[in-house]
């Protein structure tokens, strides 16, 4: 049987399971029912108002969501503000780059929520991310899903948390695969996650090796297409300022669609972890599945988007409901 058709097994399987296998522990779907029902509708109306004010509300909230994700679980901390006596995790150098709009999106649907009184102080800043996460994905003509919630905030946010626990743009497969597997995810659902660049940028400095100092033998990477090497070169010079940064995705950056899987196939994948899913023979096939499915594709990123969203999940015993998202 062909990998392919493995695939469309493994896609029906993830389409009867989204429907039907139970969510994770204390997470439902309807967990504000009675305390917050209009809580979805709340978040999806404030995040609309914040995407029609810029673009970059989408790649800023999806990315905001990962870095929570991976460090300490989707708990919110990614969120909270460093104080004098100590240093969160936003501060942290990786987390540097976070885009501010990421964060003025969950602020402004907190806003609107809490803005409610039936829903002050009952949804936790851990939830209104999830939530934001999938209404931005829907926004740039990604798939809808529903979003398991009552997650509680967590308590602690240190940089040192951040150390190791996100993946670097030079990473390569087995490095990415001993990452994911730390948070429950197999090599399939980080490809599928990894689509998720399909609306990303990146700042010059986080490739910029690749085409001026790759290795001893070759300056450019020769992974990378030669005219998208050039064109590289040419939006991010030597010495180009640090600000600047570059769609992830040079052909449909504003969609969230499957190119990004197309684009690994002719060698335009923007970081070394990324062009490593298609020129490593043991995720090739999976890039090639995506590549010829925007189906295939959006069922399984709907699939790992749910599994990621249950890493690290708090309780009221090991976590609260924070009235400021900034604010342990």
């Amino acid at each position: 049987m062909s990998q392919l058709n493995l695939l469309l097994i493994w896609l029906l399987f993830l389409t009867l399971c989204l429907h039907s296998c139970p969510t994770y522990a204390q997470l439902s779907r309807h967990h504000y029912k009675n305390s917050c029902p209009n809580v979805e509708s709340i978040v999806r109306e404030a995040v609309k108002k914040k995407f029609h004010q810029t673009f970059t509300t989408i790649p800023a909230t999806l990315r905001l969501f990962f870095h929570d994700c991976f460090v300490q679980g989707c708990d919110g901390s990614v969120l909270v503000s460093s104080t004098p006596h100590n240093r969160a995790e936003r501060d942290h150098p990786d987390n540097l780059s976070l885009a501010g709009d990421g964060f003025d999106t969950v602020i402004k649907a907190k806003e609107a929520v809490d803005a409610v009184p039936l829903c002050r102080n009952k949804v936790s800043c851990a939830d209104i991310l999830a939530m934001a996460t999938r209404d931005v994905v829907t926004l740039a003509g990604g798939p809808y899903y529903e979003v398991e919630l009552g997650r509680f905030d967590g308590l602690r946010s240190k940089d040192s948390d951040v150390n190791g626990r996100l993946p670097e743009p030079g990473f390569n497969l087995n490095q990415l695969n001993s990452l994911f597997a730390r948070n429950g995810l197999t090599q399939t659902e980080m490809i599928a996650l990894s689509g998720a660049h399909t609306v990303g940028f990146s700042h010059c400095n986080k490739f910029s090796n690749r085409v001026y100092n790759f290795n001893s033998k070759s300056r450019v990477d020769p992974t990378l297409d030669l005219h998208y090497a050039t064109t590289l070169k040419s939006m991010c010079p030597r010495n180009v300022d640090p600000r600047v940064a570059i769609d992830m995705d040079p052909i449909t950056p504003h969609a969230f669609d499957n190119v990004y899987f197309k684009n690994l196939q002719k060698g335009k994948g923007l970081f070394t972890s990324d062009q490593v899913l298609f020129t490593d023979s043991r995720s090739k096939n999976a890039v090639n599945a995506f590549a010829s499915s925007n189906k295939i594709f959006r069922a399984n990123f709907v699939a790992a988007m749910t599994k990621l969203g249950r890493v690290g999940v708090k309780n009221s015993q090991n976590g609260n409901i924070r009235t400021d998202c900034s604010v342990i």
